[in-house]
């Protein structure tokens, strides 16, 4: 799971270009009027912070109102909170979601207010990466159990005399605390405070050649311009994260899943379709997120460029 930064709610065409990654205060209660709006052709889509999640409502925005001649407004909230405003209507779908036990248990089934939209069909990994160039220079460096003797190659001024671990923002839900004490490592968790910052920092260390360790994830467009290499954690096992105060094991894969609010499921016509059928590869996700992230394309651009070179992916989501 990751909890993502908050924007301010956006609607239209231009939703996605006023996306940084930057956080803000909770908006949910801003969700757009014309969510679950009954007898008119709009869709209302949550989109999460980071550009991954921004490719697929670009895409689906893009074909929702190009091919289909739906309004599409979007709404950007915390993961959790998204969850709340997807049972009450006032979102029709979320594109993307990471893992969410507790909120399904209690949406999905037991108030049954939130239908299962299926899978994505991309595989989500959280995990921590050095840069290759460094894993090629000390191969030993990319097991947890050798961190502590580099710990001195990661020293910053914001790591009080340890070793760095970079994270995104403070919003994230990870284990990286908690998996650093349990493991006893020498190491400080410093938040980079965004997606975008964590990317900047990043994109510098790799240009000065420099070593970093950093809390980081997959699908990600940034591993083709900075290769990364994975630390290996203690193996994932069922529950062993369940107790977030002791967990000492790498995070899971993750199938990623969409999910539809239950009346819109059942009444929203094409557009609910639609959604259920749309599953793209990750590399589809990662080519529509290079444009967007690395070649400054907007969403809107990007988007339709992927669906004019793509056709025989996309036909099918309207079949």
């Amino acid at each position: 799971m990751r909890l993502r930064t908050t924007l301010t709610v956006t609607a239209g065409a231009s939703a996605l270009a006023l996306l940084t990654g930057c956080g803000a205060a909770d908006m949910t209660k801003q969700a757009s009027p014309f969510a679950n709006a009954r007898g008119s052709k709009t869709v209302t889509l949550s989109v999460q912070s980071w550009v991954g999640a921004q490719s697929n409502v670009a895409v689906a925005q893009y074909l929702l109102e190009h091919k289909l001649g739906y309004r599409v407004d979007t709404v950007q909230v915390d993961e959790v909170p998204a969850w709340d405003a997807l049972s009450q209507g006032r979102v029709d779908a979320i594109l993307e979601d990471w893992g969410h036990p507790d909120q399904e248990k209690r949406y999905v089934e037991d108030k049954k207010t939130i239908a299962r939209g299926g899978g994505l069909g991309v595989t989500g990994h959280i995990g921590w990466f050095v840069p290759t160039y460094l894993a090629k220079q000390h191969p030993d460096i990319t097991d947890w159990k050798n961190l502590n003797k580099y710990a001195s190659l990661f020293r910053t001024a914001e790591s009080g005399g340890k070793g760095q671990l970079m994270d995104g923002s403070p919003s994230y839900v990870t284990n990286d605390k908690a998996l650093v004490n349990n493991l006893k490592l020498d190491y400080q968790v410093v938040f980079a405070g965004s997606e975008a910052a964590q990317i900047t920092q990043m994109k510098q260390f790799a240009k000065a050649k420099k070593p970093f360790l950093t809390y980081w994830y997959a699908p990600q467009w940034l591993f083709k311009k900075v290769p990364m290499t994975e630390v290996k954690l203690p193996p994932y096992k069922d529950g062993c994260d369940a107790d977030t105060t002791k967990v000492a094991c790498a995070y899971p894969h993750t199938p990623l899943q969409k999910y539809l609010n239950a009346g819109f499921a059942k009444s929203g016509g094409e557009a609910a379709a639609f959604l259920k059928k749309f599953r793209w590869t990750t590399e589809d996700q990662n080519e529509v997120s290079l444009m967007i992230a690395d070649q400054k394309l907007s969403p809107q651009d990007a988007a339709k460029k992927w669906v004019d070179s793509h056709p025989d992916v996309w036909k099918r989501w309207l079949s």
